[in-house]
């Protein structure tokens, strides 16, 4: 069975830094895709970055580059999402997915097969 778990939410300041981590188990996604994305109060889930195959190739959403930074440790396989100067506006619950393939739609929630429970971000102004 396939586990996807957060950790590392919580209430920080705006202009702090965070870094969520995604821990796996049931199986090893090193030559897959890991993803994040987020949700925030009445809006709808939102891609926030992934990473992809051997060669670790990453991918952000336009917005978020520069600030957010996701990498993982196929040892541990694990994936985590470094967030600096964070923003109110930041404020989600943020999600970890995973598919064992190389995918070319890393974008799209309904490319992954498995998810987390995500982790609530609160930044406060």
């Amino acid at each position: 069975q396939v586990q996807l778990v957060e950790s590392g939410g919580g209430l920080v300041q705006a202009g702090d830094s965070l870094r969520l981590a995604c821990a796996a188990s049931g199986r090893t996604f090193s030559s897959g895709t890991m993803g994040w994305f987020r949700q925030a109060p009445g809006k709808e889930r939102e891609f926030v970055a992934a990473i992809r195959g051997r060669s670790d190739s990453t991918k952000y959403t336009d917005s978020l580059k520069g600030r957010f930074t996701i990498s993982r440790d196929n040892a541990k396989n694990t994936v985590y999402l470094h967030m600096d100067s964070l923003k109110p506006e930041d404020t989600a619950v943020y999600y970890c997915a995973a598919n064992p393939a190389y995918l070319l739609t890393y974008d799209r929630g309904g490319s992954y097969d498995y998810w987390g429970q995500g982790t609530q971000v609160t930044v406060s102004s």
